[in-house]
């Protein structure tokens, strides 16, 4: 895709992106597909997708208490369970606001450790990497953003995305569609939200404005953005995604960039 060619002039010194199309798969690349590089906070699409998996095999229930009092193992993935950003420390009842909970996720990580008696690094690289054949993927620190994996591996996640096959259709739609409507918060590097809309370790782009995403991608477009200079969407109203990796940290210069290249792939498809 001639849209990827801008990112060679990104203030990045390494990059690599990759394009799907869920009719056709992959649509466009972009620099070394075996490069890993650490994923900061898509790491959460990651663990949350293998919490995922173990709601579908009955290690744990979405609605099992976890986390702190009144919450749930879906307060926790919808961060929701009142928890501060970076610290197990309680800010507010849950489901009464969205406060993006990197601890969260470090506490979701014990809980499933403690059920299922087996490593949540583990866990992950069985239920998740291993079945995707993610093979340059692991989980090296916290859930919340310790995992590291290549653009290559992170398209067949994103394959996935398309296609479900590790999760049901029912968990799926539950994940990407928005968890405790109408909580309002912050979006790290955005700014307030009214309403910060979430699924289950889904982030759900919704009307928020501004957005790391493309100026066109659809309310309905989910994903994550890693501070780390990572990003993953889907957007199911395109048929689109897009993974973009780079090893300089998220700031001021990701912004416009970032939502340059998403609009530049969907006009371009939109072209064809």
């Amino acid at each position: 895709m001639q849209s990827l060619d801008q990112i060679a002039r990104w203030p990045v010194d390494n990059a690599a992106a990759v394009v799907l199309s869920r009719d056709e798969g992959v649509i466009g690349e972009y620099g070394d597909q075996q490069r890993v590089f650490p994923l900061a906070s898509v790491t959460k699409l990651l663990c949350a997708y293998a919490v995922l998996v173990a709601t579908e095999e009955g290690a744990v229930e979405l609605d099992q208490s976890a986390g702190p009092e009144g919450s749930t193992v879906r307060h926790l993935l919808a961060h929701a369970s009142g928890l501060a950003f970076d610290a197990n420390r309680v800010q507010t009842t849950p489901g009464r606001k969205r406060i993006y909970s990197s601890a969260g996720y470090e506490v979701l990580a014990d809980f499933l450790t403690a059920e299922t008696s087996i490593d949540f690094a583990d866990y992950v690289a069985e239920s998740v990497f291993a079945p995707l054949s993610m093979d340059a993927s692991a989980l090296v620190g916290p859930a919340g953003h310790g995992a590291q994996a290549s653009a290559g591996d992170l398209g067949r996640f994103t394959a996935e995305l398309f296609r479900p096959a590790l999760i049901s259709p029912q968990t799926f739609a539950d994940a990407t569609s928005v968890q405790f409507p109408g909580l309002d918060g912050i979006l790290p590097g955005y700014g307030s939200q009214r309403p910060n809309d979430w699924g289950l370790g889904f982030e759900i782009r919704s009307a928020k404005s501004p957005h790391w995403t493309g100026t066109g991608n659809s309310p309905q477009t989910f994903g994550h953005f890693g501070q780390s200079g990572t990003f993953l969407w889907v957007d199911p109203a395109a048929g689109l995604a897009c993974v973009a990796l780079t090893d300089r940290d998220f700031g001021d210069w990701a912004k416009p960039v970032w939502t340059e290249l998403s609009d530049g792939i969907l006009a371009e498809r939109e072209r064809r």
